[in-house]
């Protein structure tokens, strides 16, 4: 019988040695498909609590991926406590097993156990995967924000984290 990978995910900080590595293999994508790496001005402190998280996802113990958030003043819906999603990453070796869905519910769900009620996030138009992903989990479209609001490449996308299942089945639970 064949054995099922393991998937864990654990919080890093930004220049933690696998988060690094993995930054800096996103950043050649991003040169690959745009030609310059991301410029967003970024902090490691951004991801640090209580305002902030980044995660590395290890299969097999080897570190696949990263996914971050950190807090934000862009408002969904009328949600002002609001997070944004940040260096959502899965390296090529490890694609197309359902990473990156695992890991976006897990930084949806230590988000809102941040107290966030919402999310939001920024991509780009040469990223179709990525836009896939979040369309599917429940995104909608938002006005653009941040770094990239004026780039004609960039789409961006929020979700109330309120409208989570396990959420209201956790609140139900403790009523």
């Amino acid at each position: 019988m064949p054995e099922v990978p393991t998937w864990r995910v654990v919080r890093r900080s930004l220049d933690h040695p696998d988060a690094a590595a993995l930054v800096e293999e996103v950043q050649l994508e991003y040169v690959a498909r745009y030609g310059s790496r991301d410029e967003t001005p970024i902090d490691p402190a951004y991801f640090e609590p209580p305002d902030g998280a980044f995660f590395v996802g290890y299969l097999d113990g080897e570190p696949v991926a990263t996914g971050a958030w950190r807090r934000t003043d862009v408002t969904v819906d009328g949600v002002a406590s609001v997070v944004e999603v940040k260096r959502m990453y899965v390296a090529p070796r490890a694609q197309r097993r359902g990473l990156a869905r695992l890991l976006l519910g897990h930084l949806e769900r230590t988000a809102a156990v941040a107290g966030a009620g919402a999310v939001v996030l920024e991509t780009g138009m040469r990223q179709p995967e990525a836009i896939a992903l979040y369309t599917s989990s429940g995104y909608e479209e938002v006005p653009k924000f941040g770094y990239y609001r004026d780039s004609p490449l960039s789409r961006c996308f929020g979700k109330r984290l309120v409208d989570l299942p396990e959420l209201r089945t956790n609140r139900t639970a403790s009523t």
